[in-house]
């Protein structure tokens, strides 16, 4: 097998098995209720005091309507509070409860053990290495992701509308 083929072969590998293993490891009995990008959803709310979803929805490259539906399903499932601003009540905060909180720890810990198991099989030297590959990986989706949105919605709006 060529080097192209090899790579390709591994990345495409990788990428499903990365998507398909989270999605079992992180959606547990606690957690059965919501989904893959909802758990990405909460992740981009994060722990703080709240945000407001304009800046969420940049977070998780949709727009606040396609948001809109997720955090919908969100709140009825008592993941989200929604709150409006004490300084511009036309400004709709959402934050996490405590079964957001505690589904965005689950979430952390998987990504932290998936984090660790990298770093470990590495040597000093081969960190910068992974790294270059890694931001390489990334500047090809984003540009992907953009090039995709020029035709209207992206691909990441079209899996979280599918899943609301």
């Amino acid at each position: 097998m060529d080097t192209y083929s090899a790579i390709n072969d591994v990345l495409v590998k990788l990428i499903n098995e990365i998507w398909e293993l989270e999605g079992k490891a992180i959606i547990t009995e606690e957690f059965k209720d919501i989904t893959n990008n909802d758990m990405h959803i909460i992740e981009a709310i994060g722990t703080g005091d709240g945000d407001h979803m304009s800046s969420v929805a940049r977070k998780v490259n949709v727009t606040v309507g396609t948001l809109t539906s997720a955090i919908n399903s969100l709140v009825k499932k008592k993941y989200v509070v929604r709150e409006r601003s004490e300084e511009d009540r036309r400004v709709v905060n959402i934050r996490l409860t405590e079964k957001g909180i505690r589904a965005y720890r689950h979430h952390e810990e998987y990504h932290h053990q998936m984090t660790e198991a990298i770093i470990d099989v590495l040597t000093e030297e081969e960190v910068p290495v992974l790294m270059k590959m890694l931001y390489g990986i990334g500047r090809f989706f984003r540009e992907y992701e953009h090039r995709d949105s020029q035709d209207g919605e992206t691909k990441t709006e079209e899996r979280v509308r599918q899943d609301s």
